[in-house]
């Protein structure tokens, strides 16, 4: 081998290694490099950033509604991810979203307080609350510390998962038709701070 050649294929092997490692053995790619908000659009006056490798979703002086959008869109897939709510307030994940400025048409797979159906699914400007989990898996949530969530949507069907506990399963035709974005969201009125991380998407 000479040493031309020797270089071409060192560049590829550490290229191809770079391109790997956001993607991990069961075929899940990382939606957040822990540093900056790449590959993340906000919208809204309220405050994303980054804090000793978290995201962090936090309200600001106007107290509005405010969202982080992935530039991609995602149809089928299994997300994961953890949050910690270090104030009381509303959020969630939105999935097959789409956004013009803070009015967003898709739906939400609740974050809120302890009792407040956190998994439960939510159409936003449109039907409202499509299905809230049983009353006995809110204690699901561990208030103040990580919480794990798993939202899979597949098809005109919807699983969410809190604490590894599947929340609710649902089937419907509208978001069956849907595509969209990822985003999550802060509520109005204030006074919300949430942290994020380890947000994993796989395509199916």
């Amino acid at each position: 081998m000479n040493i031309k050649t020797f270089i071409f294929c060192s560049i590829v092997a550490f290229l191809s290694g770079c391109a790997g490692s956001r993607k991990a053995n069961d075929g899940s790619v990382s939606l957040f490099n822990g540093k900056n908000l790449d590959g993340w659009v906000i919208h809204g006056t309220e405050k994303w950033y980054v804090e000793n490798g978290n995201l962090i979703s936090e309200s600001g002086p106007d107290k509005q509604y405010g969202y982080l959008a992935t530039t991609g869109q995602y149809k089928n897939f299994d997300l994961t991810l953890e949050f910690k709510q270090e104030a009381n307030g509303n959020s969630g994940v939105f999935f097959r979203s789409s956004l013009e400025g803070t009015k967003i048409t898709g739906w939400q797979a609740e974050v809120a307080p302890l009792g407040q159906h956190s998994g439960g699914i939510y159409e936003s400007y449109g039907r409202g609350w499509l299905i809230q989990p049983v009353a006995d898996l809110e204690k699901m949530l561990k208030p103040s510390e990580w919480n794990t969530m798993r939202v899979k949507v597949m098809g005109d069907e919807v699983r969410t998962y809190l604490n590894g506990t599947e929340m609710i399963y649902l089937k419907d035709a509208k978001i069956g038709a849907a595509n969209g974005q990822i985003a999550l969201q802060i509520h109005d009125g204030g006074g919300i701070k949430v942290r994020w991380r380890n947000i994993r998407v796989k395509p199916l």
